[in-house]
C-alpha cells in the first residue's frame, strides 16, 4: 500500500470517528505538497466544509491532530494553510521503505490479477516498408502491453497483417509490368522496400495513364475508373479472391519477401507479437457472418448486391460491409478479426492500437459487434494516436515521400553516433560494443521521444532535439542510470540496516525528495495502466533521473559525512538504478550499463 492510500485510509477513519458521519476516499483530494510549504502531502478540506458545516481550518486541525495522535509510525506534524492540511510523514517510514525496496527489482509491478487482455498493434500493409507512423503504433502497443503486465494482466501481443485487397495488388500488377523477373536478392533489395518501390511504379504509371486519358478528351473521374492499369488491378483481386493460381502464387512470393522485410525490422526496434493474424485468413469468417448479419436484418442489400448497415440512428452514417462484385472490405475482415480473437484468447479487453483518422471506422466496428451481439463487442477499446510529422511536413506513401523506418533508426544510431562522440566518453569501449552503444542510444531516444508525448496528441519528430544529454529526452535518462551503476561499482557492496539515530541517518531535504519520488513508482505503473499512457512513465523516469541529478550535485555518495549517510545514499542510488531500468523497460528502452 502507498503512503498516499495509508494516508488516505487513515483520514477516512479519523473524519469517521471525529464527525460520526461516513466517508470515502473520494470525499477529499491528497495531493503532494507544493515545495515551498512544509510537509510531504497535503488533503485539500474545501470539499467536506458544505457536510461538516465547519470552516476548512476548523476541520484541518480536528483532522491534522487526529491523525498525528493516532498514527505517530506515518506522520511527525502538520500546518494549515489556507484550507490546506500539509502533513509530514516520519523519517522513519521513508526509511523502512527505501530499506525494504532498495534491491527489489521487481518493485512497482503487482501479482497476477486473473485478467486477459489482448493489445493489437503494428497492422502493417504488404505494399510497402514500415515508416515513422507504424513506430509511433509500434512503440505504443509494445509499451501499453508490458504496462499492463507490470499490472498483473496476462498480455497477448497481437499484430493483423493486411495481407490482401487491392493495394497489394497494385505492386503485383506493378512487378508483372516493370520488374523483368527482378527479385530482391538480384537487386539487392530489402524485401518490404522491393516490394514498397514497386507500389509507387504503380502509382506513378496510373498518374501517366490518367493524363494520357484525359488529353483524349476524358473527364478525371471516368479516367481514374478506365485506367487500364486500375483495371487490371482490379480483375486481379477478383483473380485472387477466386483462387486463381498464378495470382496466389506470385501474391504468396511477394508477400513472403515483405514479411523477410518486417522481421529485420521488428527484430532491429524490439517489437514482438505472441500472435499474428493474416487478413486473408481472418476476412473469411468475415464474409460469413455478413451472411449472417442479412439474416438476422442487421445488414441490408443495395440494388447492386452492396450489403450495408445503417447506423444513421447511432449518430453515425450508412456503412458498406461488402462490395457489389461480392469482394471484402476492411471493415469485413476487422467483423471476423474480432471474434477470431475472443474464440481464441478469451480475452477480457480487445485493445486496438490505430491513429485516429480511424476513430470512425472504429466506433462502426464497435456497433456492429454489439448489434450482432458478438462476444465480448462491449470490451472492444481504440486506443487512438496521433499522427507523427517531421519537421517538413506529413507523410505520403503513394508519392515514394514516406520517411521508412528503417531510415529513421539509421539516421538517429548516426546522431547518437555524433553526440557521443562529441562528449569523447567512449574510448575504452571496443568497436562492437560501441556499436552497440549507438543503437541503443538512438532507438532510446526515438522511442522517448515518441512516448513522452500524450499518445492522442498529434507530434512533430525532430531527430536532433531528440538525442539531447540535457533536455527531457531518453539519452538524458540513460547517461544518469549509466552513472549511477557506475557509482555503485565503485562502491562495492550496498547493505546495511538504516535507522533514525540521533538523526545521523535522517533524510535532508534533497534525500527526502528523491526518496518520496521514489515511492510513487507503483502508483504511476497503475496510473499509466488506467490511462494506457506511456507518456505518464515517460516523465515520471525523466522526473527521477533529474532529481537524482541534482542530488548528486550537492552530495557526496563515495565521501559522504559518515558510514550510515554513504549507505543510505547508495541504497537511495540502487533504488533509483532500478526503477530507471524498469520505468525505461516499460518504454520499450535498454539502459547502459556504462556511458
Amino acid at each position: 500500500m502507498s503512503v498516499v492510500e495509508k494516508l488516505q485510509k487513515s483520514a477516512v477513519a479519523s473524519l469517521n470517528s471525529l464527525f460520526g458521519q461516513a466517508f470515502t476516499a473520494k470525499d477529499f483530494q491528497v495531493n503532494q505538497t507544493k515545495p515551498e510549504f512544509e510537509g510531504d502531502y497535503t488533503i485539500v478540506l474545501f470539499s467536506l466544509v458544505k457536510s461538516l458545516k465547519l470552516s476548512p481550518d476548523a476541520i484541518g486541525t480536528q483532522l491534522g491532530d487526529h491523525l498525528v495522535q493516532n498514527n505517530p509510525a506515518l506522520f511527525t506534524k502538520y500546518n494549515i494553510i489556507k484550507g490546506f492540511l500539509n502533513l509530514t510523514v516520519a523519517d522513519a517510514y521513508w526509511m523502512e521503505v527505501l530499506h525494504n525496496n532498495y534491491s527489489n527489482i521487481h518493485f512497482g509491478t503487482q501479482t497476477s490479477n486473473g485478467k486477459k487482455v489482448m493489445v493489437e498493434y503494428s497492422s502493417p500493409n504488404t505494399n510497402k516498408p514500415l515508416h515513422l507512423g507504424h513506430l509511433r503504433n509500434n512503440f505504443l502497443g509494445w509499451s501499453v502491453a508490458e504496462i499492463f503486465k507490470a499490472n498483473g494482466y496476462e498480455v497477448v501481443k497481437s499484430c493483423i497483417v493486411n495481407d490482401r485487397g487491392i493495394h497489394i495488388c497494385k505492386s503485383m500488377i506493378a512487378w508483372q509490368l516493370f520488374a523483368n523477373g527482378a527479385t530482391p536478392q538480384s537487386t539487392h533489395t530489402k524485401g518490404d522496400h522491393f516490394v514498397g518501390d514497386y507500389y509507387v511504379k504503380f502509382n506513378d504509371e496510373y498518374k501517366r495513364q490518367v493524363e494520357e486519358l484525359k488529353a483524349g478528351g476524358m473527364k478525371q473521374e471516368e479516367a481514374e475508373k478506365e485506367a487500364p492499369i486500375m483495371k487490371a488491378t482490379q480483375q486481379m483481386l477478383l483473380d485472387w479472391e477466386a483462387g486463381k493460381p498464378d495470382v496466389m502464387e506470385l501474391w504468396a512470393k511477394m508477400n513472403g519477401w515483405v514479411y523477410d522485410g518486417f522481421d529485420i525490422t521488428y527484430k532491429r526496434i524490439g517489437s514482438d507479437f505472441d500472435k499474428t493474424y493474416y487478413e486473408s485468413k481472418t476476412y473469411l469468417l468475415g464474409k460469413k457472418t455478413v451472411e449472417e448479419g442479412l439474416q438476422k436484418n442487421v445488414f441490408y442489400k443495395e440494388p447492386d448486391n452492396s450489403v450495408w448497415i445503417d447506423l444513421e440512428k447511432d449518430g453515425l452514417d450508412k456503412k458498406i460491409v461488402q462490395r457489389k462484385d461480392g469482394t471484402s472490405v476492411y471493415i469485413t475482415q476487422d467483423i471476423g478479426l474480432a471474434q477470431d480473437k475472443y474464440n481464441e484468447y478469451k480475452i477480457d479487453q480487445s485493445i486496438y492500437v490505430i491513429g485516429d483518422e480511424q476513430n470512425y471506422h472504429m466506433k462502426v466496428l464497435k456497433l456492429i459487434a454489439e448489434k450482432l451481439q458478438l462476444p465480448n463487442a462491449e470490451n472492444i477499446y481504440h486506443l487512438s494516436y496521433g499522427m507523427v510529422e517531421l519537421p517538413t511536413g506529413k507523410m505520403k506513401s503513394r508519392e515514394g515521400t514516406v520517411v521508412d523506418a528503417d531510415d529513421i533508426v539509421d539516421e538517429m544510431e548516426k546522431v547518437a553516433q555524433e553526440k557521443t562522440e562529441e562528449l569523447g566518453k567512449v574510448k575504452d569501449f571496443t568497436a562492437t560494443e560501441l556499436r552497440e552503444l549507438y543503437h541503443t542510444i538512438g532507438l532510446g531516444a526515438l522511442k522517448f521521444f515518441l512516448l513522452r508525448v500524450d499518445p492522442k496528441k498529434k507530434m512533430i519528430f525532430n531527430p536532433e532535439e531528440s538525442i539531447d544529454f540535457h533536455g527531457f529526452t531518453g539519452p538524458f535518462i540513460q547517461f544518469n542510470h549509466a552513472r549511477i551503476k557506475s557509482i555503485l561499482r565503485k562502491a562495492g557492496n550496498v547493505s546495511g540496516e538504516l535507522s533514525v539515530v540521533s538523526g545521523e541517518a535522517s533524510f535532508l531535504p534533497l534525500e527526502k525528495e528523491l526518496v518520496v519520488a521514489l515511492e510513487q513508482y507503483p502508483t504511476i505503473v497503475q496510473q499509466a495502466g488506467d490511462e494506457m499512457n506511456p507518456s505518464a512513465i515517460a516523465i515520471y523516469v525523466y522526473n527521477i533521473a533529474k532529481t537524482f541529478s541534482s542530488f548528486y550535485t550537492e552530495h557526496s555518495i563515495a565521501n559522504a559525512e559518515t558510514e550510515a549517510k554513504k549507505q543510505l545514499r547508495l541504497q537511495l542510488a540502487a533504488m533509483t538504478a532500478n526503477i530507471i531500468k524498469s520505468g525505461m523497460h516499460l518504454l520499450g528502452i535498454t539502459v547502459p550499463e556504462r556511458m
